[in-house]
């Protein structure tokens, strides 16, 4: 059951009466927050630091890559997102980032399949597209519609 809360180990009574225990998103598949490198470079201070100055170079790279992406053609938010699951390998603050962005992206994505909401979009929508199409046309009657290659010098 998800209560909203990130708090591992809570216990949270069903509203039949049976308990059911929370765990975090991290937990559910073994692995909690905190670093993911094995556990050879964990117990090496510098190969650990080392380690994570590597994790923070690659992952920022794919970030910024990411950034660039953004006004020119390619998947930039998909990257972005890439190179924060490259930070969260061992970043505790970048596996809190995902799992808000998550949470905030499966809200959005419930909400967006509420009927009432889909009706209002597809209501909005409708009305745009009639406006755009009396504006064209207003412009085409006042106008005229003159192709490129047809006008003459002025």
């Amino acid at each position: 059951m998800n209560t909203g809360s990130d708090e591992p180990g809570e216990v949270v009574v069903a509203s039949d009466g049976a308990a059911d225990e929370k765990q975090a998103d991290g937990a559910r598949d073994g692995q909690g927050l905190g670093s993911k490198a094995p556990e050879f470079i964990k117990a090496r201070r510098a190969l650990h630091l080392s380690w994570q100055v590597g994790v923070f170079v690659i992952g920022l790279a794919v970030v910024v890559a990411g950034i660039i992406m953004l006004p020119l053609p390619g998947p930039g938010w998909v990257v972005i997102f890439g190179g924060m699951a490259i930070w969260a390998t061992e970043f505790v603050w970048a596996q809190l980032v995902l799992r808000w962005t998550k949470r905030k992206v499966t809200e959005a994505a419930q909400r967006a399949l509420d009927p009432a909401v889909r009706r209002r979009n597809i209501a909005l929508t409708s009305i745009g597209l009639v406006i755009v199409v009396a504006l064209v046309g207003v412009y085409v009657w006042k106008f005229g519609v003159v192709m490129p290659w047809k006008i003459k010098d002025q």
